[in-house]
C-alpha cells in the first residue's frame, strides 16, 4: 500500500477519498488488511505529512481509527474525545487538518454502546465530564424527555443525533469548513461504527 504523498493527495477529491474509506472498512471486516511497511511509512512521512481525512471520533478504546478504515501512517488525522463532540479546540485541529494541510474529507463517526451518550442520556454530573457531557445534550433533549425514555434504542438514537448535531456545529461555528465545503474543497459527512460488528456506516 502506497504512503500518502502530495502528489498522491492531488491526485484525489473528496468522493474518491470517501470511496478509500469504504473500500478500507470492507478489507477490515473480512479481516484482510492491505500490506504495509509500517517503519517504511515513519521514514516516507518524516518530512510531511499529506493526510486526505480528518475523522472526528470517541476515544472509546473499541474504535481505532486507522484500524477500522485499514489505513496506515500519514493517512488519516485523528481527532478523537469522548463523544465526538465540538470545541474550538476541535475545530481548530480539524481547520489546520483541511486548509492547511490538505485533507478532502471530515468524517464525524460515533459508535453504537457509547458510554459518553449513555451517561448523557442519564444525565451523570461528574467533575469535568459534567460539562463535556452538556454539549450531548441538545441530542439528548430531542430524543430523552423523562428518565423512562433513556432506553437501548433510544440511546443509539442520540448517538446518531449527535453526530448530525456535531456536523452542524462545525459548519456553524467554523467559517473555513463551511466555506471549503461550499466550495467543493472538502466533504463533510457523518458514520456511525457498530462495536459488535466492526461496520461503518456512512449517514
Amino acid at each position: 500500500m502506497r504512503t500518502q504523498t502530495k502528489e498522491l493527495q492531488d491526485s484525489q477529491t473528496p468522493v474518491t477519498v470517501v470511496e478509500i474509506l469504504k473500500e478500507g472498512n470492507i478489507r477490515f471486516l473480512a479481516n484482510n488488511k492491505s500490506p504495509r511497511n509500517l517503519q517504511g511509512q515513519v521514514l516516507d512521512t518524516a518530512a510531511g505529512q499529506f493526510p486526505h481525512t480528518v475523522v472526528l471520533s470517541c476515544i472509546d478504546s473499541r474504535v481505532p481509527i486507522e484500524l477500522v478504515f485499514d489505513q496506515g501512517i500519514g493517512d488519516i488525522f485523528s481527532v478523537r474525545v469522548a463523544g465526538n463532540i465540538i470545541n474550538q479546540d476541535i475545530l481548530g485541529s480539524i481547520e489546520y487538518g483541511c486548509k492547511v494541510a490538505g485533507s478532502m474529507v471530515v468524517v464525524v463517526m460515533g459508535h453504537s454502546k457509547c458510554g459518553a451518550v449513555t451517561a448523557a442520556c442519564n444525565r451523570v454530573d461528574l467533575g469535568n465530564i459534567t460539562s463535556l457531557l452538556a454539549k450531548i445534550n441538545p441530542a439528548v433533549n430531542e430524543v430523552i424527555k423523562t428518565k423512562e425514555d433513556a432506553t437501548p434504542e433510544n440511546i443509539e438514537k442520540v448517538s446518531e443525533l449527535n453526530v448530525f448535531k456535531s456536523i452542524e456545529r462545525m459548519r456553524t461555528e467554523s467559517n473555513i469548513l463551511n466555506e471549503m465545503e461550499k466550495n467543493g474543497e472538502i466533504n463533510i459527512v457523518g458514520a456511525m461504527y457498530d462495536v459488535e460488528t466492526g461496520k461503518v456506516t456512512f449517514l
